[in-house]
């Protein structure tokens, strides 16, 4: 099938020092592909000219860190730093911007990651997109097996055993994750329609797209 030339673009821009958080990157650019969007994965600590320019050709992009010392990774950290001329001319304005991240401890301090993402997506001038979920596992009711168990609201936070490879990563916190891809692909096509419809009433040779 032809690609809908609609269709969001997404990348997910990620760190993974022991692999948890690859595996989170994948599944929330698994989400983003199910709702529809062209999905970009991309480790930020080996990227290729190529890999910049689908940055910055991408609507939304979800960043994903692990948490050390209460922080993002050095190796995301540097990426950020490479990214002030970006930030100067305004490169990534107005995209949509998420985050994710990991730990071994079930709180880690994530939530100072999250925010360290929403702090440098602001300064790219970009528009942060929430997880978008309740607060699972809180309750008699609740489980470990609840989408966001963990209780985070600006972006996805995981936990994994430090002592822990890859596949242990915790299945609700893969689900939370495909959900975060899922919901930037949704509001990112919301967003390329919005322009659509901007361009056609402000563009004459437009008029023939319809308004609704």
């Amino acid at each position: 099938m032809p690609a809908d030339e609609h269709a969001p673009r997404l990348a997910v821009a990620f760190h993974s020092g022991f692999g948890h958080t690859a595996v989170l990157a994948d599944a929330v650019a698994d989400g983003a592909r199910a709702a529809g969007a062209e999905v970009g994965l991309l480790a930020v600590d080996a990227l290729t000219e190529q890999d910049w320019r689908t940055l910055d050709e991408a609507d939304a992009i979800v960043f994903g860190t692990p948490t050390y010392m209460g922080n993002v990774s050095a190796a995301f950290q540097a990426f950020t730093e490479r990214t002030g001329r970006r930030c100067q001319e305004g490169t990534w304005r107005d995209k949509l911007a998420a985050g994710f991240t990991n730990s071994g401890a079930k709180s880690g301090d994530k939530v100072a990651t999250l925010m360290s993402l929403a702090v440098f997506a602001a300064q790219h001038h970009m528009n942060w997109v929430s997880l978008g979920l309740v607060a699972g596992w809180n309750s008699s009711a609740g489980s470990a097996d609840d989408l966001n168990r963990l209780g985070f609201f600006l972006g996805a936070g995981a936990q994994t055993d430090v002592d822990a490879g890859p596949d242990a990563v915790h299945p609700s916190d893969r689900r939370t994750c495909r959900h975060l891809g899922a919901r930037v692909a949704r509001v990112a096509a919301q967003f390329a329609a919005g322009r659509r419809i901007t361009s056609a009433v402000s563009d004459p040779a437009a008029a023939s797209v319809p308004v609704r």
